[in-house]
């Protein structure tokens, strides 16, 4: 059997002397869609970044492929990067450059296709996302929704392995945010990815995580880890238990409202 794509070994986290989180221990198999979820100021973003590359750990080990992504930092070491698509919470568009431009912009600087090509892969993930006919608007002219899903187009230019995801429904409002979860799940089983999701949307979480991990801000470690409604059905920590079941009280108030 193979080792899950993605592994993390007694990882801790740290702005200097402050430890943001400690002592994590977690895979991710292959095909999952992974929550990181915890409440505000818990390290899911911090740890999100050193997943990707950005923000060294302390210590421990974040595996990619049994391969430590942290071992070395030239750039044969970093190839693995070309594997991984990421979506920013804000979508990070250039918004200069037209949504054609900017899903081709890895393309140009990781692969050896040439312009016709690159504008033909344009177009397929552009169509794949639902923005065929898109590609010379500005970022500016389309809605919020359209612009995480342009953002999406770009992250998935390279047929990565692993995409993640910041908050991708950041924003949007209900209808929006649960089209972007069923285009998360089709991209999933078309490009055959693992999809890792910071996220505190909980009707995301139920309606697409099948894997996560809850990060407490207080102990600053991992407190539940496992299926969301298995956390929700068999944590008896009172942080996951307020945290997963928060959509009763919010139901209440807006009934009230």
């Amino acid at each position: 059997m193979s080792a899950p794509p993605l592994q993390i070994e007694d990882l801790t986290m740290a702005y200097g002397p402050t430890v943001v989180q400690r002592d994590l221990n977690f895979d991710i198999k292959k095909g999952d869609i992974f929550i990181i979820m915890g409440g505000s100021g818990c390290g899911k973003s911090t740890l999100l970044k050193s997943m990707i590359g950005l923000i060294r750990p302390a210590s421990g080990k974040i595996l990619y492929k049994q391969r430590d992504i942290w071992d070395s930092e030239d750039d044969p070491s970093r190839s693995f990067l070309r594997s991984f698509g990421v979506l920013y919470q804000r979508g990070a568009l250039w918004s200069a450059r037209t949504l054609a431009e900017n899903v081709a912009l890895p393309l140009e600087e990781f692969s050896d296709y040439s312009p016709a090509e690159i504008q033909e892969l344009v177009s397929l993930k552009l169509a794949l996302v639902g923005l065929a006919g898109y590609e010379n608007h500005l970022p500016a002219e389309i809605s919020g929704g359209m612009q995480k899903r342009a953002a999406l187009a770009r992250a998935i230019s390279l047929d990565p392995e692993i995409l993640f995801f910041d908050e991708p429904s950041a924003g949007l409002d209900p209808i929006t945010s649960r089209r972007l979860d069923d285009l998360i799940l089709q991209l999933r089983d078309t490009l055959g990815a693992t999809v890792v999701m910071v996220t505190h949307e909980l009707a995301s979480i139920f309606a697409i995580g099948s894997n996560g991990v809850f990060l407490d801000a207080e102990s600053k470690t991992m407190i539940a880890q496992g299926a969301p409604r298995e956390m929700q059905d068999n944590s008896d920590h009172p942080t996951v238990q307020e945290f997963l079941s928060r959509s009763l009280s919010e139901g209440q108030q807006n009934n009230e409202h």
